[in-house]
């Protein structure tokens, strides 16, 4: 059985300002979706947040990027954000960088991640959400997962896996893409994947079967309105058993609480803390940068589940590692490591800063 599994966020509105989306944006949107199963636009959905990010988890049969199911999701987005207006919710719409939907939500603000595939007979899925992050902050994880025999024993030992997986990336300022086949091109796959403000992984596959395996947000928002309007936020689909790897190995990456660009004013560099959903309330200096993951089986496209993957105590110790790096790199103020260089600045007030005091710089003597 075809299926296609759409995830689709944005945020509409936080409460209280950035750290929490509001009881009745769920619901707004739980009337939305539930509309459309109803009609038969959707097999199924769940709809769940992270941090004051709205997210949309939908399966269907129509395909990826399909014109019905994304203006759903921007439907269902416009009015959620009628919805924050009223509750005078903090940055009303903030993700929505257009005023009329035109066939297809990419390069208005949400973020996407979709896959088509043929449902196995035991389909294993593992949703990933993040906030007050960019969408690079996946290229280590999916590196981890499914090229890095250390985290993956799959890799080794398992048979269907030994042949290795293709990384699609993509270049989002130049708006070009290179797939790379590991093991034999890891280390050029690295040169350009870590550095994730620039080159994204945004999807892998199988090489012996060719099946998708993962797929993820690349929108920047920064480069679509050419301002700062928020952090990206993204989102990452990751199957997981047989051919691809376990979710042990999936999981496994979040263990290290892991660099990443966003935090407060999406300035700063922070550790990404993994966290169970009740905990994606992200409030100490607008973070640290959280990630829920949730895991679903499907049945005839039908999401079973969601089991909230990171309530689970053995990743207490990288809470409390994400906690320690949040103290050593706030210390740094506005200096770097913990601002972001200046050249991811450009969407601040740096700009306006340099061209006040442009008259001021004198040449150096010879």
């Amino acid at each position: 059985m075809s299926i296609t599994l759409s995830v689709i966020k944005a945020d509409v509105g936080g409460y209280v300002g950035h750290s929490e989306s509001h009881p009745d944006i769920l619901a707004k949107a739980r009337e939305h979706m539930d509309k459309a199963k109803k009609e038969g636009l959707l097999i199924d959905y769940h709809v769940t947040k992270c941090g004051d990010d709205l997210q949309l988890i939908m399966t269907h049969q129509h395909g990826e990027g399909d014109e019905k199911i994304h203006k759903l999701a921007w439907d269902t987005f416009v009015d959620c954000t009628q919805v924050a207006k009223k509750l005078k919710l903090h940055g009303a719409g903030q993700d929505l960088l257009s005023d009329a939907f035109s066939g297809n939500v990419r390069g208005m603000g949400p973020g996407v991640a979709e896959m088509e595939f043929e449902e196995r007979a035991a389909e294993t899925i593992i949703i990933f959400m993040a906030d007050k992050t960019s969408s690079g902050a996946w290229n280590l994880p999916l590196y981890k997962m499914f090229a890095d025999p250390f985290n993956t024993i799959g890799l080794v030992i398992a048979d269907n896996m030994h042949g290795g997986f293709s990384f699609e990336v993509h270049d989002i300022k130049e708006h070009k893409k290179i797939t790379f086949n590991a093991p034999e091109e890891i280390y050029d796959l690295l040169v350009f994947i870590g550095a994730p403000s620039r080159y994204m992984v945004k999807s892998v596959y199988h090489r012996g079967s060719g099946e998708i395996a993962a797929a993820s947000s690349t929108q920047r928002l920064s480069l679509i309105a050419g301002r700062y309007v928020g952090k990206d936020d993204p989102v990452c689909i990751v199957r997981s058993q047989g051919d691809f790897p376990a979710v042990g190995e999936v999981l496994e990456p979040f263990t290290l609480p892991l660099l990443v660009e966003g935090w407060m004013r999406g300035s700063h560099h922070g550790p990404l803390m993994p966290v169970a959903i009740e905990d994606s309330t992200p409030t100490r200096f607008d973070g640290p940068p959280r990630v829920v993951a949730l895991g679903f089986q499907l049945s005839g496209g039908k999401l079973v589940g969601p089991r909230d993957m990171f309530a689970d105590k053995s990743f207490d110790n990288a809470r409390q590692q994400a906690n320690d790096i949040a103290d050593f790199m706030r210390r740094h103020g506005p200096f770097e490591p913990h601002r972001l260089p200046l050249e991811e600045m450009e969407y601040t007030t740096m700009p306006q800063v340099s061209e006040k005091l442009e008259g001021r710089f004198i040449a150096l003597a010879d």
